[in-house]
């Protein structure tokens, strides 16, 4: 790899592949990056940015397929495991119980190995929103606020697990207590 890092020329489809990322043309991206893939296959920026690609054309598989082979190669690559859980998870909305169990356990290594990993804790804070659980939620919304303070989105859905957590607790103080929890009689004979 030390002959690679030294090429000119692979800088320069790199760098230009990141560029591309971030003009959202994952499609153009894909293109330089399979050529640098095939000759660096072990490269981290290479499997970083290709599996950022994927996951931006929402091809998961490929993604996924990638990113687990990257991460037995570059086991201390927080951005791997953070590409690694995106690509498990897919789309929050239509994800799965499995795949949100395996996007967790990537980006809580990811954390592992940089816990200021930037949006990883917004992100498992949206998960266990999907999944109800309001007060895990919100401590992950706090958490990427101190990581990030200019996070709007996360400072938008702390206040709102905040509301959420409220409304619930109104709920259940407005809630009669049911017979059996008042110890009433319910009429019937012993």
């Amino acid at each position: 790899m030390a002959d690679i890092d030294q090429d000119a020329e692979f800088h320069r489809l790199l760098n230009e592949s990141a560029q591309l990322l971030v003009q959202n043309r994952p499609g153009e991206a894909v293109e330089r990056l399979l050529a640098l893939y095939e000759s660096a296959p072990q490269h981290p920026d290479v499997l970083i940015n290709l599996s950022g690609a994927y996951i931006l054309q929402r091809r998961w598989d490929k993604a996924v397929a990638l990113l687990i082979r990257a991460v037995d190669l570059v086991p201390d690559n927080a951005m791997l495991w953070m590409n690694l859980g995106a690509a498990q998870l897919g789309r929050l909305e239509t994800s799965g119980p499995r795949q949100q169990e395996r996007a967790i356990q990537a980006y809580e290594r990811a954390l592992q190995i940089d816990p200021q990993a930037p949006n990883v804790h917004y992100h498992l804070g949206l998960i266990y929103k999907e999944q109800g659980e309001l007060n895990r939620a919100g401590a992950f919304f706090q958490r990427a606020l101190e990581v990030n303070p200019a996070d709007r989105d996360a400072r938008r859905w702390l206040d709102r697990m905040a509301q959420l957590l409220q409304e619930a607790q109104a709920q259940d103080a407005d809630d009669p207590p049911l017979a059996e929890d008042a110890g009433q009689d319910d009429g019937g004979v012993a």
